[in-house]
């Protein structure tokens, strides 16, 4: 989901920018957020806010595996286009929230500002 949502952002901020060169900054905050992601701050705080209790920070593997994934979600958007790319990225997220109860949205609202109902329904409550 990061590879589709870094496509809009740099296709709106860097649209005069190529392809391959958005491409390339999409993998970069990619690389970017991996390293913060797994850094002291971060872990510690997915460990006070969201189920993450006994987080170490993800694997080498994980992390790579992210930034493949990131570069194929990018590349995905122009074949699909805005529209069906917005509906990809929605039904995506509702599937992970129906099946895991997690996704990227509800990573972000619960790093950035835990709310204790998300939590408890995590929980499975």
């Amino acid at each position: 989901m990061h590879g589709v949502a870094f496509f809009w952002l740099l296709s709106w901020l860097l649209p005069k920018l190529t392809i391959h060169w958005r491409l390339c900054l999409a993998t970069a905050l990619e690389s970017a957020w991996e390293v913060l992601e797994n850094a002291p701050l971060i872990i510690n705080r997915y460990r006070e806010g969201t189920l993450a209790l006994g987080y170490e920070g993800d694997t080498v593997v994980n992390s790579m595996g992210d930034i493949v994934l990131c570069g194929i979600g990018f590349l995905l958007v122009p074949h699909l286009g805005i529209r069906r790319s917005v509906v990809f990225f929605v039904v995506v997220e509702l599937i992970l929230m129906l099946w895991i109860r997690d996704g990227l949205m509800l990573n972000v609202i619960m790093l950035i500002y835990p709310i204790e109902g998300i939590k408890a329904w995590q929980i499975g409550g």
